[in-house]
């Protein structure tokens, strides 16, 4: 049975062309990227300890071996934070006793005060499992008449694979899947495991589960909207992380004047908003 560290470096293997690591091409592979003996020799372990990784044989490999894999296979900084992680979590290390609490729905005062500061600005405050806690009046403006906002505790990645509006919503759906599948490697496990295969699993289906397994470590570039008003959308986000509540706080800003001028468009469209806070 694989591991999350083994599907992990499995993926990356065989998403690595040689050429691009300045290795010979050995003709036709069996599959796709690179082969066992190249990596094992790239990182100085043998094909067979390889192997056992990679089949979840062996779960408690070395942080020297973690670190000699990430260098041979070229990781971006990111995907080596997501390489360690990855690494406690099939060594055992992040247990329910250890790992931290479920993250709190509460958004703290100064966070609150935080967002209403950021008016008229778009930002919203979320938590590695999607839900939506708090947000600017400018936000509610994006994304009004998508739906997402529609229910009693919005979340974004229930949306993102179960709501069929969000796949013309999101310009770059692929893209966004992509992202909410990722965090909730980062969320707290048991009310993750729980959410994940009681609620949101049978609703997503098989566009959640490959994009968990292959764990692609996204790149969260522009963020581009269809809005149902006709306007195209074309935001930057800046995420600043609230690691005592395990919550984000993401702010929006028109990447061009295109956008900052449709956004300016629907506020003079709509009345004026307040800050709208969910528990």
């Amino acid at each position: 049975m694989g591991t999350p560290l083994g599907d992990f470096i499995r993926s990356k293997r065989d998403s690595v062309q040689p050429e691009t690591l300045g290795l010979p091409d050995r003709g036709r592979r069996r599959s796709p990227g690179l082969r066992r003996t190249d990596l094992a020799a790239r990182a100085g372990i043998s094909v067979e300890y390889l192997t056992r990784i990679e089949q979840g044989r062996d779960r408690n490999p070395s942080v020297a071996v973690v670190n000699a894999l990430a260098d041979a296979l070229s990781l971006s900084p990111t995907e080596r934070t997501h390489l360690r992680y990855l690494t406690k979590i099939t060594g055992g290390e992040c247990t329910a006793h250890t790992r931290p609490a479920p993250p709190p729905r509460q958004v703290r005062d100064a966070v609150r005060q935080t967002l209403r500061l950021l008016e008229p600005g778009i930002a919203v405050v979320t938590n590695r499992l999607g839900d939506i806690l708090a947000h600017t009046s400018a936000y509610q403006l994006v994304t009004n008449g998508s739906g997402l906002l529609d229910t009693e505790a919005p979340n974004l990645t229930r949306y993102v694979f179960a709501d069929p509006r969000a796949r013309t919503f999101f310009t770059d759906w692929d893209d966004v899947a992509d992202e909410q599948a990722f965090d909730l490697w980062l969320a707290p496990s048991v009310e993750n495991s729980e959410w994940l295969t009681a609620e949101l699993a049978p609703l997503a289906g098989p566009d959640l589960t490959r994009r968990l397994n292959r764990h692609v470590v996204p790149r969260r570039g522009v963020l581009r909207l269809s809005h149902p008003s006709g306007c195209e959308l074309r935001l930057l986000r800046e995420t600043l992380e609230l690691p005592t509540d395990a919550q984000q706080l993401t702010v929006l800003l028109p990447s061009d004047d295109e956008t900052a001028e449709a956004v300016e468009e629907l506020r003079r469209r709509s009345r004026h908003g307040t800050l709208r806070a969910i528990s």
